[in-house]
């Protein structure tokens, strides 16, 4: 590919954290097209992710119909998708890359609609592919692979050699500055802070209110840490938002004596702005770990029903801690002091 200044269309439409494991993807092709114009498609459900990162010039989002509010009408999605993807064509873009692993096929249909003058993606061999991806990379599963090497297989169609750097994200300016002064009060009482997240989307990532007292409680009395708590708010029968309010009020109730600031997660860029302040992070498998270790954070990882080698942090110092039953309920308060405190010996200093 000899273009010196391509616009191309990068496409990902799942989970945060599938999200946040393509950014390598996104600075490699801003260093070997500098002059070109970088544009994410992605879904109103993560598109905080990508807001302000620098490799990209351009974020646009849709809204997938599953993630609608009561009241809004799927016709209307549909028809706003219709808009997005008309305006996206307007801008004639050389390349549409459908950014994650494996054979693509709704992506493809999103990109059939942009009408790039070429389409990258993976294929998988020996099985039949649309002949609108006109630049394959062959694709099979590997189970040695993380999600951000294997996506990072794309980058060879671009003639991108070597391993995916770090992952990015960059926190919103105004969530940052809204959440510092609380940050500083905590810094004022000595020791670092500690992320700790409450929440997890399965059941089986899922620890115990009572686990992250005592965590807290002796982290506090042997490493002298201050603490940010962080959930997903909302109440625990909501189907589609699941949230953690009676955890967190459980939690606080605990630790009141403790230098702690609740921070309930309304928005997720008030997530990554959160996690950035951090110096350290504890929770489970999910999109806020892979936020952690795109904000440069050491990282105590709970998986449950998760594959470690898929889904471990990424360019980050962590500790993953998994039990025989593969429930995070499971894992002994005792393995989650000793991993951070093997994690503070390993950064010592850093």
């Amino acid at each position: 590919m000899s273009d010196t200044a391509p616009r191309i269309l990068l496409i990902r439409r799942d989970n945060i954290g599938d999200l946040a494991c393509t950014t390598p993807l996104f600075e490699a092709l801003r260093w070997r097209y500098p002059q070109a114009h970088l544009c994410a498609l992605v879904t109103s459900y993560n598109r905080a992710v990508l807001d302000h990162h620098p490799a990209l010039n351009q974020v646009v989002a849709y809204t997938k119909a599953k993630h609608l509010d009561p009241g809004e009408s799927v016709l209307a999605c549909h028809l706003q998708r219709l808009r997005l993807l008309l305006a996206l064509r307007r801008q004639r873009f050389d390349y549409c890359v459908l950014a994650a692993p494996g054979y693509q096929k709704r992506s493809l249909s999103l990109a059939r609609w942009v009408g790039a003058r070429h389409v990258v993606g993976f294929v998988e061999e020996g099985k039949a592919h649309a002949a609108l991806i006109d630049r394959p990379v062959p694709w099979r599963f590997d189970p040695t692979l993380s999600e951000t090497e294997d996506v990072w297989g794309l980058a060879r169609a671009f003639a991108i050699a070597g391993a995916p750097g770090k992952l990015t994200v960059a926190p919103a300016p105004a969530a940052v500055a809204r959440l510092s002064p609380k940050v500083q009060s905590l810094r004022a009482r000595g020791g670092r802070v500690v992320g700790v997240h409450l929440s997890a989307r399965k059941p089986s990532q899922r620890w115990p209110a009572e686990h992250f007292v005592e965590l807290m409680r002796r982290l506090r009395l042997e490493h002298g840490c201050s603490f940010m708590l962080l959930w997903a708010p909302g109440t625990a029968d909501n189907p589609r938002h699941p949230g953690d309010d009676e955890k967190a009020a459980a939690v606080l109730a605990a630790v009141e004596d403790l230098p702690l600031q609740p921070v309930p997660t309304h928005e997720l860029e008030d997530l990554i702005a959160a996690i950035s302040l951090c110096d350290d992070f504890i929770c489970a498998d999910g999109g806020a770990m892979h936020l952690a270790a795109a904000t440069g954070k050491p990282i105590v990882c709970l998986f449950g029903h998760s594959d470690v080698v898929r889904w471990r942090p990424w360019g980050v110092p962590y500790r993953l801690l998994q039990a025989p039953s593969k429930e995070v309920m499971d894992i002994p308060v005792d393995d989650a002091v000793s991993a951070y405190a093997s994690l503070r010996r390993e950064t010592q200093g850093k």
